[in-house]
């Protein structure tokens, strides 16, 4: 089983941003995972919320600033071009979630493939797009089919949506895996990988090394380790 760092080690410094994902090689995570949204001038940024009001105490959307606005606002903010090749220089691999409703619609996973595409070194590494949109992860599809994808699931996802999903792996959120095990047995029966998210507990951890989980996303990889009692 896989460790990739969600939003970097986020539990021990600031998520999303290079000194997360420096402590997330530092804790020993095979890979990384991230949010992306596009600026006003479509530069694709690591953040997670429409606003930066949390994070940055601007209330300002991502989709209405620019990135030198947003740049002002939060210096630390990543663009994917710099978490890309943080991600090559180091050889771990990517989780790249596009965030959705957006105001750019679809244009995200555009961007994104450009940007992938563009990394250099980028076929040494695991890439994979996820997304809870189902329509995301089926323009990714089209737009290029040798990109793995993971459609994301949470308490409300139809199993239906999942089933049709062209995705190679599932995501669904531990809550829903603790609460019914089977699910993972489920995914597995569809011939896809098992990525879950977000995993800090030991026994959710346990459970997930006993469920068979491909990929286990946590925000305290050091921990995960621990646990497992990985070298």
């Amino acid at each position: 089983m896989l460790i990739y760092a969600h939003r970097g080690a986020s539990a021990d410094f600031p998520e999303l941003t290079l000194a997360a994902y420096e402590g997330a090689v530092a804790q020993g995570a095979d890979g990384f995972e991230c949010d992306v949204r596009l600026t006003k001038d479509e530069v694709p940024v690591l953040w997670h919320n429409a606003t930066m009001l949390e994070r940055a105490g601007n209330a300002g959307l991502i989709a209405e600033m620019t990135h030198k606005e947003v740049s002002r606002a939060y210096p630390q903010i990543l663009t994917l071009d710099e978490f890309l090749a943080f991600a090559v220089s180091k050889k771990k691999g990517v989780l790249i979630e596009t965030k959705h409703p957006v105001i750019s619609g679809n244009r995200i996973e555009e961007v994104v493939v450009e940007k992938i595409h563009a990394t250099k070194g980028i076929e040494k590494i695991e890439v994979a797009v996820m997304s809870f949109s189902w329509f995301a992860i089926e323009k990714m599809k089209r737009i290029d089919p040798t990109i793995h994808t993971t459609f994301l699931m949470h308490r409300n996802t139809s199993w239906f949506q999942a089933k049709l999903s062209s995705s190679a792996s599932i995501g669904p959120g531990i809550n829903e895996l603790r609460e019914e095990p089977i699910r993972a047995e489920r995914i597995k029966n569809l011939g896809r990988s098992l990525n879950v998210w977000t995993v800090d507990d030991d026994a959710d951890i346990k459970l997930c090394e006993k469920l068979g989980v491909d990929i286990l996303i946590t925000n305290k990889p050091s921990h995960a380790r621990e646990v497992l009692r990985y070298p």
